[in-house]
């Protein structure tokens, strides 16, 4: 029994010995892997993984991002926990963040998202180009996706009508999201915001939205202020319900491919959305209108005025009548010329 009991006591004494060695061993290991910070940074940092990496690839670019603390370092944490690929993807790097932190965000892809600001009133090229730049894919997969006819006809659009449901707002996305998915999101957050909440008010004006949002894409263009909104949309219905043709500037912008002050030879362009030489709406919309323009195109205001013209505290000068608009129209010329003066007169001063 005697014997027995010393026999206990050796093997817990060497247990005690064996777990204090690794401890002693090991200790040192935890610590540098799970609470030594593997980064310089004082602020958040974001790198991109353009492709599956080994590790001297992401040694090497957390080094030229100068980030990195220790180079020895990570490459012994590398070897430690057996990493040898880490994933595509877009990772935001945090002050403080360890070895282990680190090789295991990269390792297993845990990305984290990006955020996608889409602004209303921009064209087709610079919504693929706003998009395109801020996702793993580039412009031409972008085109492509919206030039696609059997993708788009599964989201109940086409190519014509696809830009003016791309909706305003922001998103959160994964960079490593395909185009086809990006697109999906934004139009099913257009029918989420707009297609389910005024399908009744089409029904009453007996429009299809299509054609609703190719007025307010104009409407999008022409308001300087979300206040005249409501103003010109009635312009337009207006001259819609009289037969008129629109002669709306934004369109013979999109004819001729630029948002600039227009010339007489502009208006001659021939182009079918060139509304001063096609009568009614365009085939589509020029633009992704806000949500207060497509309001606007749904609920115009009531009045009587037919033309507008630009005025100089950057909102518009509307008219009932022909005459009146001519004059207003020569006012605004003048007050033109008179700036344009003033400004070769400041380039004179300035050149003394």
């Amino acid at each position: 029994m005697f014997k027995k009991l010393i026999s206990l006591k050796e093997v817990a004494a060497a247990i005690l010995i064996v777990a204090l060695s690794v401890l002693v061993i090991a200790g040192p290991r935890w610590m540098r892997l799970y609470q030594t910070e593997a980064l310089t940074v004082e602020e958040t940092v974001d790198i991109y993984l353009e492709q599956e990496s080994p590790p001297d690839s992401l040694v090497t670019l957390l080094q030229n991002k100068e980030v990195l603390k220790n180079r020895k370092e990570l490459k012994w944490a590398i070897q430690t926990q057996r990493w040898n690929e880490f994933k595509v993807g877009h990772y935001r790097l945090e002050p403080g963040t360890s070895y282990n932190d680190l090789l295991s965000k990269l390792g297993k892809g845990i990305q984290d998202p990006i955020k996608l600001t889409i602004l209303p009133g921009r064209t087709e090229s610079r919504l693929i180009k706003t998009i395109s730049n801020s996702f793993r894919f580039d412009s031409l997969a972008l085109k492509q996706t919206l030039s696609d006819s059997l993708f788009l006809a599964r989201q109940g659009t086409d190519s014509a009508k696809v830009i003016g449901k791309l909706y305003p707002a922001t998103y959160d996305f994964y960079w490593t999201t395909s185009p086809q998915k990006v697109i999906e999101r934004l139009l099913n957050t257009f029918e989420n915001n707009i297609s389910s909440k005024f399908d009744e008010r089409l029904q009453e004006l007996d429009k299809s939205l299509n054609e609703i949002l190719a007025l307010a894409s104009i409407i999008e263009w022409e308001a300087g202020v979300d206040k005249e909104k409501a103003t010109i949309s009635g312009l337009y219905w207006n001259r819609l319900k009289k037969g008129m043709r629109l002669q709306a500037d934004p369109t013979v912008n999109y004819a001729v491919g630029q948002r600039r002050r227009l010339t007489y030879k502009d208006y001659k362009v021939e182009h079918p959305y060139n509304t001063y030489l096609h009568a009614g709406l365009p085939p589509g919309p020029i633009t992704n209108p806000s949500r207060s323009s497509i309001k606007a195109a749904l609920y115009p205001a009531d009045h009587d005025f037919l033309y507008m013209v630009a005025s100089p505290e950057g909102t518009h000068n509307f008219s009932k009548t022909y005459s009146e608009h001519r004059r207003k129209s020569r006012e605004w010329r003048e007050w033109l010329q008179r700036q344009y003066r003033i400004k070769r007169q400041r380039e004179k001063d300035n050149q003394k």
